[in-house]
């Protein structure tokens, strides 16, 4: 037992000696934001998340484990680039922590992820918990459904654009979560020249295949027999210990869009969290109905849902951006339902024990959104980023993260 101190003290060392190595990424000098805020806020007691740092100090030290960690939003999630680089961040802390890639979702019709390549044949209908659906739903808030017997996907796991910190994402274990609309039409896996038939769990909606060898490639079809067929979303995993990074966005989701979903407790079994990093609220507010004590009591809803699921997870919850509505043509107003969500997140974080990281405060408060338009890290519509300052974003967060955790490790060897 006392060589876990040593062990610390040494990681820690190295930790400080690569600094602005692998461990934290360098952020560039924007007089318009706060950077210099750039920390997690406890408003209530860190004790959950002294957790989840305990247990990544198991991964590290011991290489054993998993650490599960679930990245929940909107549109800022669905594109992808916010999550991968809290994902390439963290698997590159140290050589050997890339576990599985986790829960996708085949999406068509629409924006997919930039980590991972979706690609289609036959015709496929699209649904998204954002918008009024009659299909159940689970974790992903989306589903896809097709009812051409020659209908197929596959996914492969490498991202569109790669970087020197890029993982490589291989799997053997595959789960595939859905339902058909009798029991003779059923997703089927091919995999080099052998054709695998999953086990199916009702208990989890799911088919589950163990393939041959590693892979970063899935190919799926339905055995070509006419009825329909609705994917909610592929869990790929390669039983390796390492951190698992789940990106979960739908465009203009709301904190009740994954209310609405009912199969989204069974799921999040599947994932079950040690952190669960929360960016659902800029849809939230962007109406005009909007008021924070529904949207705290909708997060509340949520997290009693996650809580009871993984009760011991550590909560982050990230506040809005500064953003603007469009009052005509050409004119944008700001949005001051910012300013109410920030309240609400950092209520939310006294009432739940919840780390915040609030970011509305860190880019620059009211009206900054305008400032980061002009430097190319935003988009005209003045809600959404570039892919830069979704990097950029991600890089702030886990820096914030990273500091927190050279905090507990500190603690640690005293």
């Amino acid at each position: 037992m006392r060589r876990l101190p040593i062990l610390i003290s040494l990681l820690l060392s190295c930790l400080l000696t690569f600094g602005q190595g692998p461990v934290k990424r360098p952020i560039p000098e924007c007089s318009f934001s706060h950077f210099d805020r750039n920390r997690l806020i406890y408003p209530g007691d860190s004790l959950a998340m002294e957790r989840f740092f305990d247990k990544l100090d198991t991964l590290l030290f011991t290489g054993k484990g998993n650490v599960s960690i679930m990245h929940i939003g909107g549109s800022h999630v669905q594109a992808g680039v916010f999550s991968q680089t809290m994902r390439d961040n963290l698997l590159n802390l140290f050589p050997g922590l890339t576990a599985g890639r986790g829960l996708v979702f085949p999406f068509m019709k629409t924006n997919t992820p930039i980590s991972y390549c979706i690609s289609r044949t036959g015709e496929w209908e699209y649904c998204r918990n954002a918008v009024s659906f009659n299909t159940r739903l689970g974790l992903a808030g989306a589903s896809v459904t097709t009812s051409d017997p020659e209908a197929s996907f596959s996914i492969v796991t490498r991202e569109k654009k790669t970087t020197e910190i890029t993982p490589v994402f291989d799997f053997n274990y595959v789960k595939i979560l859905g339902y058909g609309s009798n029991d003779s039409i059923v997703p089927v896996v091919h995999f080099n020249n052998d054709t695998i038939y999953g086990y199916y769990s009702e208990e989890e909606g799911s088919y589950t295949y163990l393939l041959p060898d590693y892979t970063d490639s899935l190919y799926v079809d339905f055995n070509k027999v006419h009825g329909t067929f609705t994917v909610t979303g592929v869990y790929l995993d390669n039983g390796m210990p390492g951190i698992t990074y789940h990106g979960i966005g739908v465009n203009g989701a709301k904190v009740c869009s994954y209310l609405d979903c009912e199969d989204l407790e069974r799921d999040l079994k599947l994932v079950h969290p040690d952190l669960v990093i929360f960016g659902i609220g800029i849809n939230d507010a962007a109406a005009d109905t909007f008021t924070k004590e529904k949207f705290m009591s909708d997060y509340n809803v949520l997290i009693d849902i996650i809580r009871r699921v993984s009760p011991d997870c550590a909560l982050l919850l990230v506040s809005n951006n500064d953003s603007y509505k469009k009052v005509g043509r050409r004119k944008y107003e700001v949005n001051l339902n910012g300013l109410v969500a920030e309240e609400a997140f950092l209520e939310l974080g006294k009432q739940r024990n919840a780390a915040v990281w609030d970011f509305f405060d860190i880019m620059g408060g009211l009206k900054s959104m305008a400032k980061w338009q002009d430097e190319g890290l935003a988009q005209k519509d003045k809600v959404h980023f570039t892919n830069i300052g979704y990097t950029l974003i991600g890089d702030l967060l886990y820096n914030a993260l990273m500091d927190r955790y050279m905090e507990h490790l500190n603690h640690k060897t005293k």
